[in-house]
């Protein structure tokens, strides 16, 4: 499979994912760590995807999501954005009604 059909995918799939270093439970930088625990904070379940394992889709995900950062945060297949817009959105309680949105029409 393409790196870019394996992305489409997982986008289809995952209502909610998060593109990081490393894993929320053992997240590889910072950045990673802080998103991922923003996440987690929403109290709802999520994918991610260690891009450390997968450097196929560390190479082809920023030109086709058009942000050259990680980790990156998709929600009904649309890019939400990294770090600084997740925290951001997570401080000013918008970004727990997103992800209980999502959460709730893939549960329907």
């Amino acid at each position: 499979m393409e790196t870019l059909d394996k992305i489409k995918q997982q986008l289809a799939e995952n209502s909610i994912i998060l593109y990081m270093k490393g894993s929320p439970k053992l997240p590889s930088c910072g950045f990673s760590s802080q998103a991922s625990q923003a996440v987690i904070n929403c109290g709802e379940q999520f994918a991610y995807v260690d891009i450390l394992l997968n450097p196929d889709i560390r190479a082809e995900l920023p030109k086709y999501a058009n942000w050259p950062t990680f980790p990156q945060l998709w929600v009904d297949g649309e890019l939400v954005g990294g770090c600084d817009i997740i925290m951001e959105m997570s401080q000013q309680g918008e970004l727990q009604p997103l992800i209980a949105a999502a959460a709730k029409a893939k549960a329907e």
